[in-house]
């Protein structure tokens, strides 16, 4: 079949891309702004995209369009699928109907550690032999891609909460069919699709009353959120935690540079030491869950001990930039306050408690640029020693009662005691941050976006030093 995918350089279409060229199907795009790595993956697929929306691009006529969810009513492209009447769907619908209903799904969903919790499982399946399809939001390092293909009846998906389309405002997740589902923890996200907290848990519940009776729901035992929603479920439950109410749990934690260490436990079975080069508590569990999950798919003890061992994480989670003059600048996909609370703890544990943390944080998404999350930001940067605000994305969206105030924030992080700036000009940041930095410092730069490539500007300054 002719696929058409209306939107193909975002990262969940590119990688729909991929699988539908690998199924053997011709596959064609639009998209404005296609830039590496993107345009070099399509290329490499042989796939051909246009640089811009155009009703011509629908000639000769696809049998399926896929609408992105970046794409609105006013796109020149998609106003020619309606006035012609063409069949058009949505990437996850396609997911489903493609790839998923003929297979054993294993999703992960949850509010934080999706990614690298797919990441994770997806290798512990590879690493015992299953060789499973996968589908991630983000490049799996231990794979170099986002997605793969296979034989294999097992299909691990990270199960998205956001918006499907324009036409199907649900979550993606709903579409997943999931047999194995991991519900990492539920927390109030993505305030430009949910109106409140309830309409957030709603999505969950839903996911999770989609788990057959023969199927598992691993759930994380910390998030009462979570145990509220898993009471529900139609499935047997396997909790993980660091608590005593988990069935998989973790002890004896140690953390350093290279590696972390724990004792895993099921029930009161004890299953010996694992290793992982993941830090942080919030890896911790995220390591519990796959596990659990790679064992309920049938992954065998050697396997899940080998693919915990070689896991190379994702790429933006605590990922290490570069080191210059023994500045150590490390890159994290973090935005929302629980999520950058974790991260800056994480680097503590990695990096040690002597030296200097540095936190320049970019409130990019929805959620980090609205005022009601101001304060919890507050507290999530009390654990770094010097902080940097970087500004909103799009401060036009926003007025004094609905949008954060990075000087606000950062005069009351300097009244907790820490070191706190804002400054909106990237450039600025770098020659204003790099004079004040010292040797066995740690920048954390954290944003769900580019940032306005200060990673490499702020290493370029060092090294030119």
């Amino acid at each position: 079949m002719h696929y058409h995918l209306i939107g193909i350089a975002g990262t969940a279409m590119g990688s729909l891309a991929g699988l539908l060229r690998e199924s053997g199907h011709q596959v064609t795009g639009s998209d404005e702004g296609v830039y590496p790595p993107m345009s070099s993956m399509l290329d490499a697929l042989g796939i051909e995209y246009s640089h811009r929306f155009d009703p011509a691009n629908l000639e000769p006529e696809p049998d399926v369009v896929v609408v992105g969810n970046a794409i609105s009513r006013g796109n020149p492209e998609l106003e020619a699928v309606l006035e012609r009447r063409l069949y058009y769907t949505s990437a996850a619908s396609t997911v489903k109907e493609e790839f998923l209903r003929r297979r054993r799904v294993v999703a992960v969903a949850g509010t934080h550690g999706k990614t690298t919790t797919t990441s994770l499982l997806a290798w512990l399946l590879d690493s015992a032999g299953l060789s499973p399809s996968f589908l991630i939001g983000g490049v799996a390092e231990n794979f170099g891609t986002s997605f793969r293909l296979t034989d294999s009846e097992l299909f691990v998906i990270e199960a998205d909460e956001y918006d499907t389309a324009y036409f199907d405002k649900g979550p993606k997740m709903w579409h997943y069919l999931p047999h194995t589902a991991v519900l990492t923890n539920v927390e109030f996200d993505h305030a430009d699709i949910f109106k409140d907290d309830e309409a957030y848990r709603f999505a969950f519940a839903r996911f999770v009353n989609l788990i057959p009776r023969n199927g598992v729901l691993v759930a994380g035992s910390e998030s009462e959120t979570v145990r509220e929603l898993a009471a529900r479920s139609w499935a047997p439950v396997e909790w993980f935690g660091l608590d005593g109410r988990s069935t998989w749990r973790a002890t004896g934690m140690e953390f350093g540079e290279e590696l972390t260490r724990f004792e895993l436990h099921k029930e009161e079975e004890a299953l010996g030491t694992f290793e992982t080069p993941l830090v942080g508590d919030f890896n911790v569990r995220n390591c519990l869950a796959a596990i659990a999950a790679a064992r309920a798919a049938g992954a065998e003890w050697d396997g899940i001990r080998e693919g915990m061992r070689t896991f190379r994480s994702v790429r933006r989670r605590m990922e290490l930039r570069g080191v210059v003059g023994g500045v150590t600048v490390v890159d994290d996909f973090a935005h929302h306050p629980t999520a950058v609370h974790g991260t800056i703890q994480a680097a503590r544990q990695r990096f040690g408690t002597d030296r200097r943390v540095i936190a320049v944080f970019e409130p990019r998404s929805y959620t980090a640029q609205r005022r009601e999350f101001q304060e919890p930001y507050r507290q999530a940067f009390q654990d770094a020693d010097h902080v940097v605000i970087a500004g909103l994305f799009h401060p036009e969206r926003y007025d004094t009662t609905t949008g954060m105030d990075p000087d606000e924030l950062t005069a009351q992080l300097r009244a907790d005691g820490l070191v706190a700036w804002h400054e909106p000009d990237v450039d600025q940041i770098v020659r204003t941050l790099v004079p004040q930095l010292m040797p066995d410092d740690v920048v954390l730069i954290m944003s769900n976006g580019g940032f306005g490539g200060i990673h490499g500007k702020l290493l370029d300054t060092l090294t030119a030093l």
